[in-house]
């Protein structure tokens, strides 16, 4: 008889978690979810991933957004005629949603929830809330992140908010300063400026999202001008200053001054591991939480596993849910099956929408490998324009010598979307070829791949 009361102990219950529970509950182990929030889910369905991208599309459509390219013809409403609750008021919806759905499935497979804290008491044992007491053959740690607050920032402002506290806004500004032009920043700074807020935009480094193919940044950083965006590069927040009444000043480095009606902090990430009792099985992190492991997701402490944002980069709900399951694999069955970091796909939330998977442009010089580059631009889709998206691109890379595909980069409407078809083309070892001899529904943005493949196939001798 196992001296285990289960066969895995999942430590949070966001999509690292939710999906390694659930395929070691498929392989009909004894599982534990534990969660010490009232929701399962974590930041992926409750204040990050589903939230925020439910209430862009509730920007998009509210404001009109979506509709762009009408000539002549407005279809949104004002930014003083939209409400906080009808932005709100989707979010709600789909978190419930997703929460019922998820904890079906899990009831399902019979997955033990148990809400409370969990604390290390040794290597295969936790303790719940310091009162209950259970035993694991493996464990899995997947606590997720919160949003970083450096110092000097008055959170305790109502009108200073990070990106949790961005969605309990009761009222829409009529100016916001973002400080931190990484994805989070970006994302939130295009969502507002489509409402017609002005925004102004703060990034310390001399562009935004530099890991971006150059060219799709550089098409996005000018829609964000286009959409009214103030971008101040090479600068940051020397500090905040104290104003009567609602609002929010601040300082740079540099000297100049930012008013606006919201700060919003885009900082960066740090891991909840602080209060795990990590220290009891010798296992330690950096100074933002995170915790190493090695490619079956394995930390240093045998039978410990962690997955999701708690290790850091690329820290996307898509790719934690990868990490969990093939920590379960390993853990079970010893499988040594790695995350494929070449066919990762890359989803930017911003408006418009920016996807990606494999080599840039700029990567490819790096590496010295012989490329070409294959492009198709909305404004030549039929879809592109049903959809009013002018300005939007996708763009292969690939290799001459073979047509094999490295790379695909877009920018524009589901973008997010349309990434997967060239992510499953390099999984499959596909060429361009496969996208020129390919039929696909018309008008769809999906032929967008074949006019680059065309495109491509035209620069070889």
């Amino acid at each position: 008889m196992s001296t285990y009361d289960f066969d895995l102990a999942v430590i949070g219950s966001g999509p690292a978690g939710i999906v390694a529970a659930v395929e070691a509950g498929r392989r009909g182990k004894r599982v534990a979810l534990i969660e010490r929030l009232k929701d399962i889910g974590g930041a992926g369905i409750n204040t990050g991933t589903l939230p925020s991208k439910t209430l862009r599309e509730s920007a998009l459509h509210l404001s009109g957004f979506s509709q762009r390219g009408f000539d002549g013809v407005d279809f949104g409403l004002r930014r003083e005629q939209i409400t906080v609750a009808q932005l709100l008021a989707r979010k709600q919806r789909v978190i419930e949603n997703e929460i019922a759905l998820v904890t079906e499935m899990l009831q399902g497979l019979q997955v033990e929830i148990i809400r409370g804290s969990a604390r290390f008491a040794g290597a295969h044992t936790l303790t719940i809330d310091g009162e209950r007491r259970l035993r694991a053959d493996k464990l899995l740690i997947a606590t997720g992140s919160r949003p970083r607050r450096p110092e000097g920032f008055p959170f305790e402002d109502p009108d200073v908010v990070d990106s949790d506290t961005i969605l309990e806004l009761e009222r829409i500004p009529d100016t916001m300063t973002v400080v931190g032009g990484g994805v989070i920043g970006c994302e939130y700074a295009s969502l507002f400026a489509c409402l017609g807020v002005k925004v102004t935009l703060l990034e310390s480094n001399p562009k935004l999202l530099g890991f971006l193919d150059e060219e799709v940044r550089v098409l996005l950083e000018r829609r964000f001008v286009e959409m009214g965006i103030e971008l101040v590069f090479n600068d940051d927040v020397l500090r905040v200053i104290d104003v009567p009444g609602p609002g929010v000043k601040v300082e740079t480095k540099a000297g100049r001054r930012f008013a606006a009606g919201k700060l919003l902090v885009a900082a960066g990430r740090s891991s909840n591991t602080e209060d795990l009792g990590l220290e009891t099985i010798g296992l330690a992190t950096d100074k933002r939480g995170r915790i190493a492991v090695d490619a079956s997701f394995q930390t240093s402490v045998p039978g410990v596993y962690a997955a999701g944002d708690v290790i850091g980069n690329p820290a996307l709900a898509s790719t934690g849910m990868e990490q969990g399951r093939l920590a379960v694999c390993h853990a079970f069955d010893g499988t040594q099956e790695c995350v494929r970091t070449e066919t990762l796909p890359y989803g930017l939330y911003t408006i418009p929408e920016v996807a990606y998977v494999g080599l840039t442009e700029e990567q490819c010089k790096e590496k010295k490998i012989e490329y070409a580059v294959g492009r198709a631009r909305y404004r030549e889709n039929a879809r592109g324009l049903i959809v009013g998206d002018l300005e939007g691109l996708l763009k292969l890379v690939f290799r001459p010598t073979d047509k094999k595909l490295l790379g695909v980069h877009i920018v524009g409407e589901k973008a997010t979307e349309l990434v997967h078809l060239g992510q499953l083309a390099m999984e499959l070892d596909g060429t361009i070829e496969t996208f020129a001899q390919s039929c696909f529904n018309f008008p769809t943005l999906t032929m967008l791949y074949k006019r680059a493949a065309f495109d491509a196939l035209q620069q070889l001798p």
